[in-house]
């Protein structure tokens, strides 16, 4: 399995520290930085003092593993993520098209939760010629691009890393907090749909390095896959709600993010791709 490890200490918080990780935000935007992996354990480029995450392989079977695979770099948490993955319950290998972190400030101070990274199928970029030669800047604010997106058939995928210790209660609270104003009338499907998604995080710890996968299938249908063992290799749920799963996705990439860095991104990405 892969495993994400970091050379640094952490900020230390008392075990009764609590973090909302959807109110009182702050965040910036960045540009993604290419980096290739030469050493799993001692990268020869990286001081001691700077805190960065490498996917470690331990097993040839595991869906991400890879020999010299290229990563891109999240600056902001120096998390890196491969530049084409696969997911469980995926067909196909997906390809990431944006980084982003998540802040929580506290006592003044900004601390970081995770690093996201968001994968698409490459094909998805036939579905977005109307947005060819368009500046990031418009492709960040066109609501109707993210639409098109996230209704196309093809698979896509979120990955999240944390990058310091967060109860899972505390975490699907931050998360319920934000999908459920986005559901105006919740039907008994999206009730039932959410209990499901809320019993993969209750009474779970949440450690640092922990992966999380929100993979869209089609629009209708998620898979949530958590581990805090190195990458999932298997699927935890399976959310089938089209109010749930498009509430998810607008909490990340609509017009109001949780992310901005992480939408920033993406938009930066797809108007090199678009040129």
């Amino acid at each position: 399995m892969l495993r994400a490890v970091s050379s640094s200490t952490p900020l230390c918080f008392s075990p009764s520290t609590r973090f909302n990780l959807d109110k009182g935000i702050s965040n910036s935007t960045h540009t993604l930085t290419y980096v290739h992996s030469f050493s799993l354990f001692t990268p020869p480029s990286l001081s001691k003092k700077q805190s960065h995450f490498f996917p470690q392989l331990a097993s040839s079977s595991s869906p991400l593993s890879a020999v010299n695979a290229e990563y891109i770099e999240e600056p902001a948490t120096n998390v890196k993520f491969q530049t084409s993955s696969s997911f469980p319950g995926c067909t196909d290998s997906l390809t990431l098209f944006g980084t982003g972190f998540r802040e929580k400030v506290f006592a003044i101070i900004g601390v970081k939760v995770y690093a996201a990274g968001l994968y698409l199928n490459q094909s998805i970029v036939t579905d977005l010629n109307g947005w060819k030669g368009k500046s990031k800047d418009v492709i960040q604010g066109s609501s109707s691009l993210f639409n098109t997106i996230f209704q196309s058939p093809l698979e896509k995928s979120l990955q999240i890393i944390l990058v310091r210790d967060v109860d899972g209660k505390t975490f699907w609270d931050a998360l319920i907090d934000a999908i459920s104003p986005r559901i105006v009338k919740p039907t008994t499907a999206d009730e039932t749909a959410l209990t499901t998604f809320r019993s993969v995080f209750q009474d779970r710890s949440l450690k640092k390095g922990t992966f999380i996968f929100l993979t869209w299938l089609n629009p209708s249908k998620l898979l949530v896959s958590v581990s805090s063992e190195g990458v999932p290799s298997s699927v935890d749920a399976t959310i089938e709600s089209a109010n749930v799963t498009h509430a998810l996705f607008d909490v990340f990439l609509g017009d109001k993010p949780v992310s901005p860095s992480l939408k920033s991104s993406v938009a930066e990405r797809l108007s090199k791709v678009l040129e």
